[in-house]
């Protein structure tokens, strides 16, 4: 971060730099002029909030979730994964230091709000509090919602704050992008007095980031629990989902499979009755295949299978087998479209030519749209509208564009961003 888009620069007196932000916040008010010695950064994002309307006198995040949608929001965020990181790394010192440490979504909303008690219930009487939407276009200028406008780290000191009543507060902000797609997957904050505003206090914030960040990807590595069976029988599990390859999970063994391995394993994974050779053939290739070149390739898969039994006459798994596709078609029939971004990390075996296997990676992409679409959850759309399968799906942008607030910083990125690809499809 440059040196002058720190909030409060080595050496600086706090006391002073509160005394002019304050006379430059009250005639900015009251006049609309603006003190040359504002930060770039500070006046952008208050020119932003007044042409959207924003009162900076009576101005107060809007509380958006109640606590069961806040409940189902914590347990199917990406960022849920992250908590014990953030809590492990900032908030125990946070809470020692009496300041406090908030998490929120893609869309501005804090989901999680920790950190010393006393200081909590004051901030309340603000709506600084889970459910809350601390976007600029709710609450103005504010670390958490301009951090989310310019996708990158923010301090706001004292009365940089545009809304009167966050005036006394200081607060230190950075996006959390995830690790494989690079979307905005929401904003950690550290807010509480003018200690905030330091350069070390934001670099302890990025370097939190980072750690969050760097957890998401190792647990994306790591193997997941297979689920098991009601006799305690671990169900295998089939990865396929943005790989080259898949990859098999049994017990304690990991195989990484070959493309033509995991398209047939797939294949027999979601037919349920099983299929020919001939059947085989046909899905795996627009080529006449051999039925001879088919049946070699399933003896060599049964070598990999370890106790996964394959049944011939048809060809079928006689083992139930648990994929990442299950996985993400349970997220969709509920409803929990932020848990299905997450667990969509890519499309079915994207190297994949076999036809039956492109139809299947299709279906599955149509399924997630079309449930996206309908949710009306920006969190999720902006999430999935970030990633490559997302970035150039006019439809899911133009969605984004009319469900978030026209005043929303945001929103001018994404009209852009609309009006981009509808000039590109003519």
């Amino acid at each position: 971060m440059v040196r002058h888009d720190l909030a409060m620069p080595q050496g600086a007196d706090p006391a002073a730099l509160s005394r002019r932000l304050e006379e430059a916040h009250d005639q900015f008010v009251r006049t609309g002029l603006v003190d040359p010695a504002l930060r770039r950064l500070v006046f952008d994002s208050w020119r932003r909030s007044v042409e959207g309307g924003l009162d900076p006198e009576q101005a107060l995040a809007a509380i958006r979730l109640d606590e069961d949608a806040l409940a189902d929001i914590r347990d199917s965020h990406p960022l849920a994964a992250g908590m014990p990181v953030i809590r492990r790394l900032l908030v125990e010192s946070a809470a020692e230091a009496g300041l406090l440490v908030a998490v929120s979504d893609a869309a501005g909303q804090l989901l999680w709000v920790e950190g010393d008690s006393s200081l909590r219930s004051r901030a309340e009487d603000m709506h600084f509090l889970p459910g809350a939407d601390w976007s600029e276009a709710s609450v103005g200028t504010n670390a958490p919602g301009t951090a989310l406008a310019l996708d990158r780290p923010v301090q706001i000191f004292g009365a940089e704050h545009l809304a009167r009543q966050v005036t006394p507060w200081s607060c230190s902000a950075a996006p959390i992008h995830d690790p494989d797609t690079g979307a905005i997957l929401g904003v950690l904050d550290l807010t509480g007095g003018p200690d905030v505003a330091t350069p070390q206090s934001l670099t302890l914030v990025r370097a939190t980031v980072a750690a969050v960040e760097a957890e998401l990807r190792i647990e994306r590595l790591s193997p997941a629990p297979a689920p098991t069976a009601g006799s305690g029988w671990t169900i295998p599990a089939l990865d396929v989902l943005g790989g080259r390859g898949a990859t098999l999970r049994h017990g304690t063994t990991t195989t990484r499979l070959s493309l033509r391995h995991s398209e047939i394993l797939l294949l027999l994974a979601e037919s349920g009755d099983g299929m020919t050779t001939a059947e085989l053939a046909v899905a795996l290739s627009d080529d006449e295949q051999a039925q001879v070149t088919i049946r070699a390739e399933l003896s060599r898969l049964r070598t990999v299978l370890g106790p996964i039994e394959l049944d011939s006459r048809p060809y079928r798994l006689r083992n139930e087998i648990a994929s990442d596709i299950d996985r993400l078609r349970e997220d969709l029939a509920a409803g929990r479209v932020r848990s299905a971004v997450a667990h969509y990390r890519g499309p079915v075996l994207p190297a994949s030519t076999a036809p039956a296997v492109e139809q299947l990676r299709d279906e599955l992409h149509m399924y997630v749209r079309s449930c996206l679409l309908a949710a009306d959850d920006a969190d999720a759309l902006l999430s999935f509208a970030d990633t490559a399968h997302g970035r150039d799906d006019f439809e899911i942008w133009e969605r984004v564009r009319q469900i978030l607030p026209p005043t929303s910083p945001r929103h001018a990125q994404v009209a852009a961003h609309v009006a981009r690809l509808d000039a590109e499809l003519g």
